[in-house]
């Protein structure tokens, strides 16, 4: 039967972890991209480490070996919309982890005006108000591909607008005034026993 697969985070904690100027970017970067925890920034930041190393690696190959490597690398990123079509594996070890965050669907339902605000689009994602392909999906870190970019849309129909604040005053006015208030009604007599 064999032994149960060993688990591991996808993610790798910085070396340096309380770091000032470190958090002082990453709190930045949670806020605007509306992330949950640093742990998804992570493991976006591990995503791209990969993909970097996978290039240092190819540059200190020959030429030779390198090219077949090079092309599989380039057109997964470029399918994954994170670099341009033509790029050269220098311009991988160029990359930030921002260019991996635009791909979020999170960032996508904000960035096509599906939602609001960041947090209003990861509440519609995990609620199930949006779809690829017409297929709904429901996780906010879910990158999307280039190609699917233009299939994003509300799985089903949702009101978004938000209702005019004039009319709160006019509903006010036209409520029913409490009765002015009277003289104190008599109190009741108390039965001699």
């Amino acid at each position: 039967m064999g032994d149960p697969r060993r688990l591991r985070n996808k993610y790798e904690r910085p070396k340096k972890l309380w770091d000032a100027d470190r958090l002082a970017h990453d709190k930045a970067l949670k806020q605007e991209y509306g992330l949950r925890n640093m742990r998804e920034l992570w493991r976006m930041t591990a995503q791209l480490k990969k993909y970097r190393r996978e290039a240092r690696r190819l540059l200190s190959v020959s030429e030779d070996a390198r090219r077949d490597d090079a092309i599989k690398v380039l057109r997964k990123l470029a399918r994954m919309g994170v670099l341009k079509e033509g790029s050269v594996i220098e311009d991988v070890l160029s990359l930030e982890v921002r260019a991996v965050l635009e791909r979020r669907l999170q960032t996508l339902v904000l960035r096509k005006g599906l939602a609001r605000t960041v947090s209003q689009s990861r509440q519609l994602i995990t609620h199930g108000f949006i779809a690829i392909n017409g297929k709904r999906v429901t996780r906010p870190g879910y990158l999307v591909a280039a190609d699917e970019e233009g299939t994003l849309s509300h799985a089903r129909p949702i009101d978004l607008t938000v209702k005019a604040l004039e009319e709160a005053p006019a509903a006010k006015a036209e409520a029913p005034k409490a009765p002015a208030p009277a003289e104190k009604p008599p109190e009741p007599k108390q039965e001699a026993s």
